[in-house]
């Protein structure tokens, strides 16, 4: 019984090193992303407006930044349990029946999420076969769709990091590595 205690504890702390490394690099490319997009569109409108000239490769820095915050940040919402969920029956039903649903969901959402990483793959395939390069950055489309294999693949991780916690957490239900499933009353 030792041998267990002290493996699953192991193995939690390698899932959590994990688990934490994703959250810091996701933090920092949704930061970033956002900044970037904000100083962009900011430098963009005051040289339009002030100085009559807009720059060029404004646009498509956005297109790209839109896609870099939208794929990284699937990853992060499903780490702090803020996806949309569709509750109603999830509710009513007993703790114990809750964990097993969200066990099936966090598993059945992860398999999912690794098909899209897989069919995003192709994806970038045909794009680099196609030779497309964007019009004002002349850099190769595909390199803007990177982040999207990418976001696939984090948030399948997350998912399945999800359902190896409610496996091994005995008590509480997660809805995501760091958020438990807590109701509190209405006051």
């Amino acid at each position: 019984m030792d041998y267990y205690r002290k493996a699953s504890k192991t193995f939690q702390n390698l899932l959590d090193l994990v688990d934490n490394s994703l959250s810091k690099i996701e933090s920092i490319l949704l930061g970033t992303g956002v900044l970037l997009m904000a100083a962009n569109t900011i430098i963009n409108v005051i040289g339009r407006f002030v100085f009559d000239h807009s720059f060029f490769f404004s646009g498509e820095l956005n297109r790209i930044l839109i896609v870099l915050i939208t794929f990284a940040g699937i990853g992060y919402a499903a780490r702090k349990g803020r996806h949309i969920r569709m509750s109603a029956l999830y509710d009513a039903l007993p703790k114990k029946l809750r964990k097993v649903f969200m066990i099936f969901i966090t598993l059945c959402t992860s398999i999912v999420m690794f098909g899209l990483f897989y069919f995003s793959l192709g994806y970038i395939d045909k794009l680099m076969d196609s030779g497309r390069i964007l019009p004002a950055l002349q850099i190769p489309v595909y390199t803007t769709y990177v982040w999207v294999p990418v976001g696939f693949f984090v948030t399948g991780v997350q998912y399945f990091l999800t359902a190896i916690k409610n496996l091994i957490q005995k008590d509480d239900v997660y809805l995501s590595t760091e958020v438990i499933d807590e109701y509190h009353d209405v006051d």
